[in-house]
Order: C-alpha cells, then structure tokens, then sequence
C-alpha cells in the first residue's frame, strides 16, 4: 500500500489467507462469517470493491480504532489512516496534499537518488558473490532513511548505523499491530516483556516526532525558509483546525514515519525475490535499464517514464503481494452483495491478496508475469488495489513507486544478484506482509559478471 492503506482493519493472518481463498472458491465471491456477536463479511468481487471503495458514504470499520493505541499507549490516534470521520477526514487529506504534488515529489529525485547511491555502496563491498546480504533488512534501512529526510528533514543515516533504534521501533509497533488482534494477549505468560518493548518503540516513535514538531514550529516563527514537506502540512493543520493538539499532529508523524519506510521496503523486497526466481524476466528488466540509463549515476524524473517494464515488474509484485491483504469499512444498514443478505452493522473486509490470486481475474495467477500490466493488455476492473481505491485511497502511492523505481533501477544496473540456497518463500504477517525469510542474496557487480561469461 505504499503509505496510508496498510492492514489497520480486522485482517486476519497469512496463514488465514488460505483458508479464506478456499472458501471463496467453495462458496464465492462474497463469504460472511460469524465471531461471538460480531460478523464480518469476505468480499472478492469487482461491484463489491467498487461499490465500498468508490464511495464515501462507507467509513471504516470500528476495528481501526485498535490502533489508536497499543497496549494502551497512544499509537495512530487521530491521523489521517484511523480517522473515521469522513469530513475530518477529507480536511486533513486536502492539507497533505501539497506534500504530493508533482512539482514537490520531482524536487524529491535528488535525495531519492542521493540516498539509494549510499545504498549501492555498501552492497557494492559485499559484491563479491560470496557474502549473504540480507537485502530486505537493508532496503528497510534505505527507505527509513528516505521517509525521515524527505518528510520530516532528519538525517538517521541508518544505512550506516545498524544500531539505530528506529528500524526495530518501527518492527516492534507494526508486529504490536498483529498481536493486538488477540485481546486477551496482555494477560498471558510470558508476554508482558513483548508488550513493554512495543510501548517503548511507541514512544521512542512519538518522542521522534514531538521534537521535530517542536523544532519546525520554532524555524517557522524564527522567520527560517522550510521546506514544503509533510512536516510542514502537518504544522499547516494545527494553524487551521481549532482545538488540534501537540498529540493530534504527532499522530500524522507517527502514520507516515512508520508507514512510508515499512511499505515500500517490503514491496522492494518481494521484487528482489520475484526477479531472482525469473532470470528471464530478470534480464529483459535490466536490458530496459541499460537501454535507458546506461550507466547514469544520477537517474532524472524524465527516465521513470521510459522504464516501463520496470513499473510492470513492480505493479506485478504488488498484485502477488499486496503489502496490506486488503481493507475494510463498516456497513450501516442491510444490503444484498451477489444475493447474499448482509446484516447491519457488519464489517466488509475487500481482500486484495485474495482477489490477485484468483484464476477468475487473472490466467495462471501464481505465475509472475509482469505483462499482465503492459499498458495494451486486458485488465480486470476493481480486481487490483494495493494502495485502496476512490477518496480513501494512499496518499503517497506516487512517492512509494518513484522512491521503489529509482531503487530497484539502480540495483539492476549494477549488480547480479541470486538467492541463497534453502530460503523458503512463504510470507510474514508483520503488519504488513513481508518476505520471513528476509531475501538473502548474493550479488555480484555486473560488468565483473558479464566478463567471465
């Protein structure tokens, strides 16, 4: 989901994923199931998903509610993901939107490219086709560091400090969010350390933001240029809306800090894997590289637009693996969904995970195959939506695809890389759903690789 879509809502495990597709293929595309005095309803069609999704008259479900707060400290509270109020909502939308326009994300290619070239260098030092990278751990890095300097103007440098605090905070809340499910979790044996560390990330997350808010608030009044960035908009909004809160704009930095570093490295993840499992695949991508990059060090806002097997490559990875399985909303009043009566007050979970491995939607869906999105293929209408759909869908969808192409285009221009031997490529659900066993490559610099060949 890039930012702002990621699985808030009453999403079940992974693990549950399988079950669910079974009994969407055994009973359709609409499956309602029944938990003590709540009932909660599958829905894997299009006019479903276009209907709940398109619309705003749907808010989210009360199980976004869960993550105000962890383990009763706040977390998410009234930011722009667990806001249900569609008003409030929608004002606090038009605020942040500055920080995605296209002038601003443009002006972003610079730190993009920066940033990903520190990236290069430390893989490049373990390029020597022996040493095991654990790449999803380093693109988590990468991106953290992205997140913080662009929105909030904070230089971690975590790429080179693997003692840095956050990237385990931002591990610790998002697996918070999964435990949290159980609510008799905090009264059994053995969990109460678990439950500390969580708080503790919490509020090292939260701390983070206080100061930086702080620290903007005073360059503004101190007369000092700032930049148009997300902090900025975050600040705009206390401006505007009466009775908004040190804490209220502390929710918004917790939501994009932990959501724009976590989504994007997972995605960029499971593109590594995919396209070291599909050499063909692997070589006709770093071919569209070459072809237009050759061996630019600085890649131009221009180039993303000619690298559009590589946005097939990507866009393909999300429909395999969405990083949020879906989203819910909450239904009001009684409704009939493909002749199945579904009672008020239920909760419509819209499963993108689910609907991108359906053979009715897509021919041979377990096979990678980023051709499914060449711009003259057929495409399922309402069958595809990692970063949500219609007003509610992710803000920063743009940002996370820029940021992931120049990326992935700089590690396919200089490195050969292959997977080591006795990974399984089974899926964790952290939250967001993440490569378990952390794609270990070994890689090797291609001019060194096309040499010995």
């Amino acid at each position: 989901m890039g930012f702002l879509n990621w699985a808030a809502g009453r999403q079940v495990s992974v693990l549950s994923q399988y079950y669910l597709f079974s009994r969407v293929e055994k009973y359709g595309p609409v499956v309602r199931f029944n938990s003590l005095h709540s009932t909660f309803v599958i829905v894997v069609s299009p006019e479903g998903v276009k209907e709940f999704l398109m619309s705003p008259k749907y808010t989210k479900d009360n199980d976004y509610e869960r993550v105000k707060t962890l383990f009763g400290a706040r977390f998410l509270g009234k930011g722009l993901l667990t806001d249900r109020d569609y008003d409030h909502w929608h004002k606090q939308r038009r605020r942040m939107d500055p920080a995605f326009s296209r002038t601003y994300l443009i002006g972003l290619m610079g730190t993009f490219n920066e940033t990903a070239e520190d990236l290069m260098d430390i893989l490049g030092d373990n390029a020597d086709g022996k040493c095991q990278v654990g790449m999803h751990d380093l693109l988590s890095r990468v991106t953290l560091d992205v997140i913080a300097k662009v929105a909030f103007g904070m230089e971690l440098n975590s790429l080179h400090d693997d003692q840095t605090p956050f990237t385990r905070a931002i591990t610790n809340v998002m697996r918070g969010m999964v435990e949290t499910r159980n609510p008799l979790l905090q009264y059994m044996p053995g969990k109460q350390a678990f439950i500390r560390e969580v708080k503790e990330s919490v509020k090292l997350l939260r701390e983070t933001g206080r100061e930086c808010i702080l620290q903007r608030w005073k360059a503004i009044q101190d007369g000092e240029d700032i930049p148009m960035d997300i902090l900025t908009q975050i600040l705009k909004g206390a401006e505007i809306e009466d009775g908004c809160s040190l804490e209220d704009l502390i929710d918004n930095f917790v939501t994009f800090f932990a959501a724009g570093q976590e989504t994007t490295a997972n995605q960029l993840s499971f593109a590594v894997m995919e396209l070291a499992r599909n050499s063909e695949i692997l070589t006709r991508v770093q071919t569209e590289v070459d072809e237009v990059l050759g061996s630019k060090r600085d890649i131009e806002y221009e180039d993303l637009g000619k690298l559009q097997y590589l946005s097939q490559v990507l866009k393909e990875t999300l429909r395999l693996y969405p990083i949020a399985p879906g989203t819910s909303r909450a239904l009001g009043k009684e409704m009939v969904i493909e002749g199945v009566r579904i009672p008020p007050g239920a909760t419509l979970m819209l499963n993108s995970y689910i609907m991108g491995r359906m053979e009715k939607y897509y021919q041979d869906p377990l096979v990678f195959n980023p051709d499914r999105f060449h711009p003259d293929a057929p495409k399922p209408s309402y069958a595809y939506f990692p970063f949500s759909l219609g007003p509610r869908s992710c803000i920063g969808q743009v940002f996370a695809q820029m940021e992931a192409k120049v990326i992935m285009a700089k590690l396919l221009q200089r490195f050969e890389f292959e997977l080591v031997e006795g990974q399984n490529f089974r899926i964790l659900d952290s939250g967001t759903l993440r490569p378990m066993d952390g794609v270990i490559c070994r890689l090797r610099p291609r001019a060194e690789h096309k040499s010995r060949k």
